[in-house]
């Protein structure tokens, strides 16, 4: 398909070659241009090949010349636009079929797109990719890849996933790691279907896999309240929780003398439900898996020891209470935190919050929601407080919605306090001494 250019940078490599608006693209290096994946990749060359059609409809072959981190300074219309392309399965856990009606339209969408697994780390099952896109995938060398595993046993992974064409995945790995693709990997684990013997051979099947295969996490199952004419599962308990972390161990220790590496990493949900204490950050082996939740406790106590490290101690500052708001699974961590890195003359009273819109064994922080909070806060527990202190992963990105659709600003109109947003253990211990955080963080 050829890609109109819509404008050209002032200055930039593709101006000095004599590029215009509304000339269009047909190939670089013979090859079709599909979309930002294939752009990206083709130029990063020092000298490419264009095959154009001029505006006038005249067609011409440009050979540039630049450095391999140049930018064409090329801008495109919506044809070049990576729009996600969503998920072909059904499976039993998916935590999307479990949200409640009626929530904002956005969260509603199963993407699965390996463009996207590239660019920002999304998780793919690659069930959705047909070989000729498969074939364009190690051409274009995407790596590192984020693949939701679940299982390599080829029928637990059809019958899970209700899809009868998820069973290659194990192929298809191989052959990514063939290619020197790059990889990190993502078991979603449930009671009575890939945990126990199940998980483990999966995670040595994976390990076989390594370097190519890079990490593991494993996570429990979530589970909502909205559960009603789908598959009957069983939620992680206390008990098994730890047996899962015990039957790791030895696994575990195995790959740090074979890989240098611990390589499966269980969610801190695991350390939380079981009530074991969490690793300590080296253990984590710089949080390669921390957006699905493995080692933000950990990395929380780091950035609260970097700023112990770092911050002076304002040794005339005023007594001062603050509310920090947590979920279940967090809460008491989040209290030997902060009793360790409050000052002396600052008491913190944590909120545990019960999460009652999803449903009440949905316990991370980042699930809570801002009526169910507000609902939660009472006069007694905000009696006398200076601030209430909220985790940014209760709000979407742009920090302004929770997950109920309640806007920040009536969130904060609603309470007798000032609300702070904390980004991170270094703007907690900052926040706990009323500072700001500074402008060289």
């Amino acid at each position: 398909m050829k890609q109109v250019i819509t404008g050209v940078e002032r200055g930039s490599v593709a101006e000095r070659h004599g590029l215009r608006a509304g000339d269009a693209i047909l190939s670089i290096e013979g090859e079709e241009v599909l979309d930002e994946i294939d752009y990206q990749a083709l130029i990063a060359r020092p000298t490419i090949r264009i095959m154009l059609e001029r505006a006038d409809g005249n067609g011409e072959t440009l050979t540039l010349t630049k450095e391999d981190w140049e930018p064409l300074g090329l801008r495109f219309g919506q044809s070049m636009t990576l729009c996600a392309r969503t998920c072909r399965n059904d499976c039993i856990f998916c935590f999307i079929d479990q949200l409640p009606p009626d929530m904002r339209l956005p969260l509603y969408v199963k993407d699965d797109d390996w463009r996207f697994s590239l660019m920002m780390g999304n998780y793919v099952t690659l069930t959705n990719v047909d070989d000729a896109e498969f074939e364009r995938i190690l051409r274009r060398h995407a790596s590192p890849l984020y693949v939701s595993v679940h299982t390599t046993d080829p029928a637990l992974r059809c019958r899970m996933m209700n899809n009868r064409f998820a069973g290659d995945i194990l192929a298809r790995l191989r052959r990514l790691a063939e290619a020197g693709i790059r990889f990190h990997c993502q078991v979603v684990c449930v009671p009575g279907y890939n945990d126990g013997t199940q998980l483990l051979r999966t995670l040595t099947d994976l390990r076989d896999l390594a370097p190519a295969a890079q990490t593991v996490a494993v996570v429990p199952v979530g589970l909502t309240r909205f559960r009603e004419g789908l598959t009957e599962l069983t939620p992680f308990t206390a008990q098994t929780a730890g047996a899962l972390l015990d039957g790791l161990l030895p696994f575990q220790a195995e790959c740090r003398e074979r890989l240098g590496t611990t390589f499966a990493f269980p969610s801190d949900e695991f350390f939380c439900l079981s009530g074991r204490p969490v690793p300590s950050a080296s253990w984590y082996e710089g949080y390669p898996q921390i957006e699905n939740g493995v080692g933000m406790l950990a990395k929380l106590e780091e950035e609260l020891l970097e700023a112990q490290a770092n911050e002076p101690e304002d040794q005339a500052a005023p007594p001062r209470t603050y509310v920090l708001v947590s979920g279940v699974s967090a809460a008491p961590h989040m209290r030997r935190l902060t009793q360790r890195f409050a000052p002396e003359n600052t008491q913190v009273r944590v909120a545990t919050v019960m999460n009652r819109f999803f449903g009440e064994s949905v316990t991370v922080t980042g699930l809570l929601t801002g009526g169910d909070t507000l609902s939660q806060l009472t006069p007694e527990l905000l009696d006398g407080a200076d601030g209430l202190l909220i985790s940014h992963n209760m709000l979407r990105h742009e920090r302004d919605l929770f997950l109920d659709d309640m806007t920040f600003a009536t969130f904060t109109s609603r309470l007798p306090v000032p609300v702070r947003v904390v980004e991170d253990g270094y703007d907690l211990y900052l926040a706990l001494r009323g500072r700001e955080p500074t402008d060289e963080r």
